[in-house]
């Protein structure tokens, strides 16, 4: 286990990380905050889904989520078509124009990223992406994970169910 310290510099450099999300922001077209980026990238990386779904993958609650899917719907990047499976329920699929967005908002971020690390190594690259996939996954706030967390269980007991 790591020492204190290390801890304690982690979260320095959390906080540092700051600057990096808000840079990455402001590449972003106007248009597009980042919630709206969020859902274009997980429908882009998942595909078709449930809106349920998509808040769970967000990390976020149905109000919010319905907040960004209508932000994305006005602009025509993703349509909502009636689930076959239950009629109350909408499937979230990307437009050609969703589809569009989101490839320029992966052009915008790759040129920035490959621009501010250009002196790095591809090792070193790997590497960070190899960590913060890990330190995501250590941190993975969906309910659904959670809930299958033995730490979630630990934390969650009550003195009558021990």
């Amino acid at each position: 286990m790591a020492e204190r310290a290390q801890y304690e510099e982690l979260v320095r450099q959390f906080s540092a990380f700051g600057a990096v999300k808000r840079e990455l922001g402001r590449i972003m077209p106007a248009e597009c905050p980042g919630g709206s980026a969020a859902v274009l990238t997980l429908l882009g990386r998942h595909g078709d889904m449930r809106m349920s779904k998509l808040a769970e993958l967000l990390a976020v609650d149905m109000s919010v989520t319905s907040r960004h899917v209508a932000h994305v719907v006005d602009r025509g990047w993703i349509e909502r078509s009636p689930d076959p499976a239950d009629k109350r329920s909408r499937i979230l699929r990307l437009t050609p124009a969703g589809h569009a967005q989101l490839d320029e908002l992966s052009r915008r971020t790759t040129e920035v990223l490959a621009e501010r690390l250009s002196d790095w190594t591809d090792e070193e690259v790997g590497r960070l992406t190899e960590l913060m996939a890990r330190l995501r996954d250590s941190f993975d706030c969906r309910p659904s994970a959670r809930a299958a967390s033995p730490a979630f269980e630990r934390t969650t007991r009550t003195p009558a169910s021990t």
